[in-house]
């Protein structure tokens, strides 16, 4: 049996982890929310971040934070851009078509990476990725408590767009019904690009807060968004509040799983919860029933 302090803190580290899983996540359950498709190309997008934000610290010495400036926008617009150029174009409204689009896109940019930066590990190395927060007896990471305390700024950002905006309302009114939203003068086409761009500007976001804590190389990125599916699929598809809750209960799980069974099998809890969410509850924590 663990000390109590070893337990509290595998605690709230999984917490902060968490965050950062839950933003992967949100960006992931926007896009289904109102396309009502899965991104196969959400892990390929953040990997492509996570490279913007590397590149700006290898050539320029640009802080990982302050690269939120920057990169944030240019990751909405490329997602604006695939949605609206390629995806939906190539798609001709047919979700399969959709899935297939972007698990090609998937191919198309993790082999591009994978031809520019080679297969090598590439890290930032910055001052203060190893420096912790006393809490008592606790000592917590700075970088994930910042990346944990981001990602309630950036939820609580991604409400106020959704409720108090005539973007937002656009946004919730194609996801409830397209046809009638069309009817009342919304631009679909628009609000779809839109809602691709704010789920690839999160990957941005995720990117700027993982990248003073971990590597990238050209297939990084689908280390996180495969327990990102499993957020989604915990929470409840294209639910908001359930991927936020959904990744803070797998960040969790994933923590006490290193200490129980050691780091290499960290992740064996996540997938069991997955397996039993599929067959008990296979409409998640805060799914609509079909």
């Amino acid at each position: 049996m663990f000390p109590t302090e070893i337990l509290l803190e595998a605690l709230l580290n999984g917490l902060m982890t968490g965050a950062i899983y839950a933003l992967i996540a949100l960006g992931l359950t926007l896009v289904y929310g109102v396309l009502h498709i899965i991104n196969f190309a959400h892990g390929a997008l953040l990997t492509c971040a996570m490279f913007l934000v590397w590149g700006g610290f290898a050539l320029v010495g640009l802080d990982p934070y302050v690269a939120l400036l920057p990169v944030v926008p240019l990751m909405f617009a490329l997602g604006y851009g695939v949605q609206r150029w390629v995806i939906g174009p190539a798609s001709h409204g047919e979700d399969n078509n959709i899935l297939l689009v972007t698990l090609g896109l998937s191919i198309i940019l993790e082999n591009a990476l994978l031809a520019v930066f080679r297969s090598d590990t590439r890290t930032l190395q910055t001052d203060y990725a190893f420096d912790v927060v006393p809490v008592g007896p606790l000592l917590l990471s700075t970088p994930r408590l910042i990346g944990a305390a981001a990602t309630l700024v950036v939820t609580g950002l991604l409400w106020l767009l959704l409720n108090r905006t005539d973007t937002g309302r656009a946004i919730r009114a194609v996801a409830h019904e397209k046809l009638g939203a069309q009817l009342v003068g919304i631009d679909v086409r628009h609000i779809y690009a839109v809602t691709f761009g704010i789920g690839t500007a999160c990957l941005g976001v995720v990117a700027c807060l993982l990248m003073p804590i971990f590597y990238v190389n050209p297939r990084s990125g689908g280390v996180f968004v495969l327990v990102a599916f499993t957020i989604v699929v915990l929470g409840g598809m294209g639910s908001v509040p359930g991927a936020l809750l959904g990744g803070l209960l797998i960040g969790v799980v994933e923590s006490y799983s290193a200490l129980y069974f050691g780091d290499s099998l960290g992740q064996l809890g996540i997938f069991v919860i997955f397996i039993l969410v599929l067959l008990f509850r296979p409409s998640g924590l805060f799914g609509a029933r079909a």
